[in-house]
């Protein structure tokens, strides 16, 4: 059986909620994602996506140095534990539509399981890319 704690990403970008849209947009740049949580502490308390900052903040012309991560982020966050299976990390993603899991222990921000990371994992070639198929479709929910 192969845990998520296996293959995450263990050390991970994120920002504060009131850290400035700007400097989490900026993140993302530098480490090539389009997503970050957001931690009070090591507690994740949200996460922001790109998509996020366009919506919100971009479109409606505000400024993103002012705007805060707390302004535009989503609270509902799906998360995992180390000791998740990948299979279901990926069913997981798939299910929601989403690219990357905060992986959670004892309520702290551990580590993060990209679709990538899912992809590297030789067995696990054929459901991630079910998963990515899945995470493209369009849906009804607000992100």
């Amino acid at each position: 059986m192969n845990k998520v704690s296996e293959i995450m990403t263990k050390e991970v970008e994120f920002c504060s909620p009131n850290d400035s849209v700007a400097t989490a947009a900026q993140k993302m740049r530098n480490i090539d994602c389009g997503s970050l949580p957001i931690c009070e502490g090591k507690t994740v308390v949200g996460i922001i996506t790109d998509r996020d900052i366009v919506l919100n903040v971009v479109a409606d012309g505000k400024d993103s140095t002012s705007v805060t991560c707390q302004e535009c982020m989503t609270t509902s966050v799906i998360s995992c534990s180390p000791d998740t299976d990948v299979h279901e990390c990926a069913r997981m993603m798939a299910e929601n539509q989403i690219r990357r899991i905060p992986v959670v222990q004892n309520g702290e921000l551990v580590g993060i399981c990209a679709i990538g990371d899912l992809a590297t994992i030789n067995i696990f070639v054929n459901e991630s890319g079910d998963a990515l198929s899945r995470i493209s479709e369009p849906h009804s929910a607000n992100h």
